[in-house]
């Protein structure tokens, strides 16, 4: 096997494989930026894989499984908005308790569906003309539509954040919220706004791996991905281009532990596992180190806002 026939399939497993974090990735960049932090990802993934099987199974339509997933991730969300937002609870312990929550629901919700197909998933479209490009055809455009969506959501993120209005208020909402009330600006209805978002994208993410990556429901099958892509936030220091270099990277080490025990070597098959978190924690600390702790990280991230402290 010549090195290119083993590194195109391998990376265009990587973007498999790296986009349902990169979606949940991109739904936490924007809840973070607002100012809140979501570690409900993880469950809303899992409401999200769930709602959007279901759905897709009962109508054959995977576009309606989508959107039963968006709405089961951004339901959840408003639920984290309300309490954290409104009723300024604590947002790791809500986001802790969300997660939970979508854990043992999602379960029990599919337990009628294990083992039954989705006749109709999301399979690979090559992308016209783009697809024949050599090596990058193969890698990047011979995907399914969600990964094509993928693509130009990071490029809509990263315009709408540095190159609107909307998206400077955004990221002033996570800075300084007392200012932006002093504008007149409504902090609560567009962190509201803006969780939810999140949480919409978190529910694509989990559907993407019910309906595209393994078309089918198995209970907790997104296997910590909501956690990596929280830690893919501070990797990518709040930025989408930088988040989607991030999802691939890790969606590489994941498929490289498969491609590993197709070619027979001798490796532990539970370390192969273990290597996308075990990279996750080394990324983390490596990330930290440079910087001296001195993240990015928005000013009033986890911090209740209430209008009177102002």
């Amino acid at each position: 096997m010549s090195i290119q026939e083993f590194l195109i399939p391998l990376l265009a497993a990587a973007v498999i494989a790296g986009t349902p974090i990169l979606y949940a990735a991109l739904g936490e960049l924007i809840t973070e930026r607002a100012g809140i932090i979501n570690l409900g990802v993880e469950g809303m993934m899992l409401m999200g894989a769930v709602s959007g099987f279901m759905a897709a199974v009962s109508t054959s339509n995977p576009w309606i499984g989508l959107l039963a997933a968006m709405l089961a991730g951004g339901s959840l969300a408003f639920v984290h908005a309300f309490l954290t937002i409104t009723l300024r609870a604590n947002q790791v312990v809500t986001g802790l308790a969300l997660t939970i929550f979508g854990t043992g629901f999602s379960g029990y919700l599919g337990k009628a569906y294990i083992g039954i197909p989705v006749s109709k998933p999301f399979t690979a479209t090559p992308l016209g003309p783009l697809a024949d490009i050599p090596f990058i055809g193969p890698v990047f455009f011979q995907q399914d539509v969600l990964v094509y969506i993928s693509y130009v959501l990071v490029i809509v993120i990263w315009y709408f954040l540095y190159h609107t209005r909307t998206g400077l208020n955004l990221r002033a909402l996570g800075e300084n919220p007392a200012a932006m009330d002093a504008l007149g600006i409504n902090v609560f209805r567009l962190r509201y706004i803006y969780v939810v978002i999140g949480g919409m994208l978190g529910g694509v993410g989990g559907a993407y791996l019910s309906l595209a990556y393994a078309p089918s429901w198995l209970e907790n099958m997104t296997a910590g991905r909501g956690w990596i892509a929280v830690a893919l936030v501070i990797f990518a220091l709040w930025n989408p281009w930088r988040a989607l270099m991030g999802a691939y990277l890790f969606g590489g080490i994941d498929a490289l532990g498969f491609r590993l025990q197709v070619l027979g070597v001798q490796v532990s098959p539970f370390f192969l596992k273990m290597l996308p978190y075990l990279f996750t924690v080394l990324i983390l600390v490596v990330v930290v180190a440079r910087r001296k702790g001195r993240l990015a990280t928005p000013g009033a991230l986890g911090l209740p806002y209430d209008r009177e402290e102002r």
